[in-house]
């Protein structure tokens, strides 16, 4: 069943999008991300900063457990209390925002795993790919289970829905 969502955040006002999937579910075989959106937004991701403004576009349930700030970006916020993100300018400066999804990665994301597809889909799931090389730094400088090795890359990494914890 089709399901329309109307977006009115600061923002996007007026923005709609389909859900044609079921929500975590059928995803692109080459996508497979650790970690689903209200997990990360648990663990502490973004500095709370994200999505404060967002709640009537997701599910209640995503924000019941979620580490937000209303007020500010609060690095201690984030599972590896390490401020590991670029201002959104820097990624509007590099080409990298799709304009339906003006916050980024992981507004993408979101609203995939919710089950939106759209045309970003192919690209997005690309740069996503392209965070291994940061698992790949983990595997080879730390010691397994050392979680505090390579913070930052570590931060870096649940932001893109994969758990070094795992590895």
């Amino acid at each position: 069943m089709r399901k329309i969502i109307v977006v009115n955040d600061l923002m996007q006002q007026g923005y709609t999008y389909e859900l044609t999937e079921p929500e975590g579910e059928n995803f692109h075989p080459g996508f497979r991300p650790d970690l689903t959106p209200p997990q990360m937004l648990e663990l502490g991701v973004f500095g709370g900063k994200y999505m404060t403004d967002c709640r009537g576009e997701f599910p209640a349930s995503w924000f019941e457990k979620a580490q937000l700030c209303h007020e500010r970006h609060d690095p201690a916020l984030n599972l590896f209390g390490v401020n590991a993100s670029k201002p959104l300018s820097y990624w509007v400066e590099k080409g990298w925002i799709y304009h339906e999804d003006p916050r980024g990665w992981f507004q993408w994301y979101c609203r995939y795993f919710r089950g939106r597809r759209c045309a970003d889909d192919l690209r997005q799931i690309s740069r996503w790919k392209a965070m291994t090389r940061h698992i790949a730094q983990i595997r080879k400088n730390c010691f397994p289970g050392d979680l505090h090795c390579r913070s930052r890359q570590r931060q870096a990494l649940l932001h893109w829905a994969y758990d070094s914890r795992k590895f």
